[in-house]
């Protein structure tokens, strides 16, 4: 279950993507989420996906 907070959601996918993934797409795929979604709840904290980085900074 993915959070539906943005602060919680920032929190869990950069958690996520730091521990278990190595990029936006796999975490995606493996909890059947839209990556533009995820990106548009984080937008309005201005929080954008960095691939270089692999997190939301």
């Amino acid at each position: 279950m993915i959070p539906k907070d943005p602060v919680i959601l920032l929190s869990f996918v950069n958690t996520k993507l730091r521990d278990e993934f190595s990029s936006l797409d796999d975490l995606c795929a493996a909890l059947d989420a839209d990556p533009a979604d995820i990106a548009a709840a984080l937008a309005p904290l201005d929080y954008h996906y960095d691939p270089d980085h692999n997190q939301f900074i």
